[in-house]
């Protein structure tokens, strides 16, 4: 299997609900999907999360090549590909470690300035992924074993086929790092630097994936004020 993995665009990170994409978001996705039309991108296979951010960045590509007369195959929807919720995993680690100069610095998750809330967010990752928070969010465990599962089931189900996959930076992180062998630190690493509709790249050979590309942004790459992270 090919796959070309998409990070969904932007989303709402101030809004009540998270879950849908900015105005940023929708022109990011828009551009993608036009670069993909332009570039002669085919696929076999559509597979996205069941999250409405990947539907309204796989529905912004669809546009445009069902526009150009180049209808996209049927989307697979799989909750494997869902990410974590990371709004619970930074209460649970302000509430296990409130005393954290992050936690206060933040003002307990308030702060609107982007520099503080990632600190924050790192400090809670790293902390999910040791174990070291409570059970209210998804353990690290279980959401490594979903999403690495659900990319070796596609494998099986798509193989010598091309796979575009919209989801979302915590999922292709951990394909990613499983193609690396990478130790869970750095795939928190990995989920912190990947951009809003960027373009990872893996193949699947003999029941492994080998990784091709990360974190392109070729549809973005003269309009850089459109590059975001959340």
């Amino acid at each position: 299997m090919k796959l070309l993995a998409v990070r969904h665009g932007q989303a709402s990170f101030h809004a009540e609900d998270y879950d849908k994409l900015s105005d940023l978001g929708s022109r990011q996705s828009r551009a993608l999907g036009e670069w993909l039309l332009r570039h002669n991108y085919r696929f076999d296979r559509v597979v996205s999360g069941n999250l409405r951010r990947h539907a309204e960045t796989l529905a912004a590509i669809q546009a445009c090549f069902s526009a150009a007369g180049r209808p996209l195959p049927a989307v697979e929807i799989d909750p494997s590909f869902d990410e974590f919720d990371h709004r619970r995993v930074i209460a649970g680690f302000i509430r296990c470690t409130p005393e954290h100069p992050c936690v206060a610095a933040a003002d307990f998750g308030r702060s609107r300035d982007p520099q503080l809330l990632f600190t924050l967010l790192r400090h809670a990752l790293r902390a999910w992924a040791l174990g070291a928070l409570d059970q209210h969010a998804e353990p690290w465990s279980a959401f490594k074993q979903r999403t690495r599962s659900a990319g070796q089931t596609l494998a099986e189900r798509a193989m010598d086929q091309h796979v575009l996959l919209v989801s979302s930076g915590g999922v292709i992180s951990q394909l990613v790092a499983m193609a690396m062998e990478a130790p869970d630190h750095r795939a928190v690493d990995l989920n912190l630097s990947l951009r809003n509709a960027a373009l990872s790249e893996l193949q699947w050979l003999e029941g492994a994936p080998m990784l091709g590309s990360w974190n392109g942004l070729p549809h973005l790459a003269d309009q850089r004020s459109m590059w975001s992270y959340v």
